[in-house]
């Protein structure tokens, strides 16, 4: 298998699926990866079942099967007889010691690389919102103190206001209202 004919980081991160709270690939694309039958995969896994504990490998439930297809809209299941089985990170790794192939090899170093690029971004953003939670507490315990700062310039803005004298002159007699003849030529 050459350099050229690896998967890409992105194309096996697609394939990973977060289910029963555990970051998961299916059997049906760790078959596609390894170039193999779907069928034949599970007949390899059914043979080594003490290699693959329920930490490992679990069948999906009937109801985990009709959300996953729901998220992508059409089945690309076609006509799935069997729930499909989930490997988890430790299941995948336990496979290429099953399949024994070199393409199992090479294919489970790029997954194992997309788990662990998988990691460290879900670090980061665990990172991200440790400290933005942190922020909202500081600004919290400040909004106290700014509320109480807006409403002192609210008092000092709402002096009373008195009435403004007028400028000028004031005329109290009785206005007449004059008319104007204007002559037209």
């Amino acid at each position: 298998m050459g350099k050229s004919n690896y998967l890409s980081l992105e194309i096996i991160e697609t394939k990973i699926f977060i289910i029963r709270g555990q970051k998961v690939m299916l059997d049906k694309d760790l078959a596609m990866l390894y170039g193999v039958e779907t069928f034949n995969l599970n007949k390899a896994v059914k043979r080594n079942t003490t290699r693959f504990p329920s930490d490992f490998m679990f069948q999906l439930t009937r109801e985990e099967f009709n959300n996953l297809i729901f998220q992508f809209g059409i089945s690309s299941w076609g006509g799935t007889r069997k729930l499909p089985y989930a490997f988890t990170e430790q299941g995948v790794a336990m496979l290429s010691s099953v399949l024994r192939s070199e393409r199992a090899v090479q294919v489970n170093i790029q997954i194992m690389r997309a788990f662990v690029k998988l990691r460290e971004i879900i670090s980061t953003h665990k990172e991200l919102a440790q400290k933005l939670k942190e922020l909202e507490l500081k600004i919290e315990s400040h909004d106290e103190n700014i509320t109480a700062i807006f409403e002192a310039i609210n008092q000092l803005l709402a002096v009373e206001e008195k009435p403004k004298r007028k400028i000028g002159f004031e005329v109290k007699e009785k206005s007449y209202k004059y008319k104007v003849e204007r002559k037209y030529k």
